[in-house]
């Protein structure tokens, strides 16, 4: 029986344990993608030949006034600011002066962004040229009714993007836990959407039936058949945007791409290059995952952490084990999301989470409902043993002592002699895929 070590991040430290190697049967991680050196040519080849529509600079035509469409603080992490000054130097060279031109923060119900946070969001210089607003999801003066989904949501979409003669989205394509992947229609709703539009949308995330918990079919990387994202993108339809520029990142926040074109289409081909970036050839699912967010700062807390865990399911077999290595040093931030485990059973979180949906209501949700389908260890500091029994987990203070606790587990299931091991060190920018 030979043994192999395994190491894995932990904040800013490694945990290693040693394995069987005839037990495991993949190490799942991502591969590499060339990146993006310059990332203003690249903006602008993507809008001189892009997908599904022509170049923008034939879309737009003198007088238009044009709404750009940005994603919040919360999003940064897309670097719109790298590109969206090429947007708009493509804009001005197709008669669009600046004076024509706006700028509409796609908060969803999001606070809005103080001036220190839109410099951030989009440069110093195009926050001194441009009028930049934020969106008002809670306005009944600042949103207009356009219609009604094939799903009942009602469609109140911000007044300003409505009356403008164009609306171009941007933002950033990455894997979303409901919605398949964030990007494209995401900046409408909910970036521009009113709350009941939110909210009709994101329930479509749980079943129909109270008491049925998380919708199986919306889950990650789903987009067919997903109706959380399918609804979106009917709600996005009716404000028809004339043009969509995302970027796509890899897991140490460099840009490996930039697409452009039409709203769904670029969208799509963009969430195909994610999945080359992140989508890993499975073996086999396993009876234990052994997973790590990546270490610092992606297991800074909880709400970021476990980013890994839909992955790990994935990769996990029916109540199997997951060992997720989470530092989690500010695990109680944003209190938004850990005062959600306030309660002692599903039901009763589920009934909160259907009266005032939110999405780190959602993702706690997903947790819970997380650790009592499988067995799920977590491996932090001591301090955060508390909170982590909060969740429905159960804390271990290091990678042998979580393991110990897994052969207990896999001994009682009959699985001693013949379990089996997924190891997945960089989960959260890891999608397994299965033939």
């Amino acid at each position: 029986m030979a043994l192999k070590r395994y190491d894995l991040n932990i904040g800013k430290r490694m945990e290693s344990i040693e394995l069987p190697e005839e037990h495991v049967v993949q190490v799942i991680d991502g591969g590499s993608v060339s990146k993006i050196t310059d990332i203003k040519q690249a903006t602008l080849e993507a809008m001189r030949n892009p997908i599904g529509t022509q170049a923008l600079s034939k879309l737009v035509h003198e007088g238009d006034k044009v709404a750009l469409i940005v994603s919040d603080i919360t999003r940064t992490w897309s670097r719109t600011k790298d590109y969206l000054p090429a947007v708009v130097e493509e804009l001005n060279n197709s008669g669009i002066p600046d004076a024509d031109i706006f700028v509409i923060i796609a908060t969803g119900t999001h606070r809005d962004n103080d001036d220190e946070e839109k410099r951030l969001i989009l440069g110093d210089a195009l926050f001194a040229r441009l009028q930049v607003f934020d969106h008002d999801a809670y306005g009944a003066e600042a949103n207009v009714f356009l219609g009604t989904t094939s799903r009942g949501t009602p469609v109140y979409i911000d007044k300003r993007a409505v009356e403008a003669d164009k609306v171009i989205l941007t933002g950033g394509i990455t894997t979303h836990l409901f919605a398949g992947f964030g990007g494209g229609r995401k900046s409408v709703m909910p970036g521009l959407a009113g709350v009941e539009t939110i909210k009709h949308n994101h329930l479509l995330a749980l079943t129909d039936e109270v008491g049925g918990g998380v919708n199986q079919e919306t889950y990650l990387t789903k987009i067919e058949g997903n109706r959380v994202s399918e609804d979106m993108c009917e709600v996005c339809a009716f404000l028809k945007p004339c043009f969509l520029v995302n970027s796509i990142m890899d897991a140490e926040g460099d840009f490996v791409r930039i697409v452009a074109g039409h709203w769904y289409d670029a969208w799509y081909a963009g969430t195909q290059e994610v999945m080359k970036l992140q989508g890993v050839e499975a073996k086999a699912k396993a009876d234990v995952v052994i997973g790590s967010s990546g270490g610092y700062p992606m297991d800074i807390n909880l709400y970021q952490g476990m980013k890994s865990y839909a992955p790990a399911q994935m990769a996990m077999q029916p109540n199997g084990i997951f060992i997720a290595l989470l530092d989690c040093p500010d695990i109680y931030e944003p209190p938004s999301f850990f005062d959600c485990f306030r309660f002692n059973d599903e039901l009763s979180m589920e009934k909160e989470l259907r009266a005032g949906f939110t999405i780190p209501f959602y993702i706690a949700f997903y947790m819970y409902c997380m650790s009592k389908q499988f067995t799920v260890i977590m491996v932090t500091r001591p301090e955060n043993f508390d909170a982590v029994r909060r969740t429905g987990q159960i804390p271990a203070a290091t990678l042998a002592e979580a393991w110990t606790l897994a052969q207990k587990k896999l001994m009682a299931q009959g699985k001693a002699e013949t379990y089996t091991v997924n190891i997945m060190p960089h989960g959260v920018n890891t999608v397994p895929m299965f033939k």
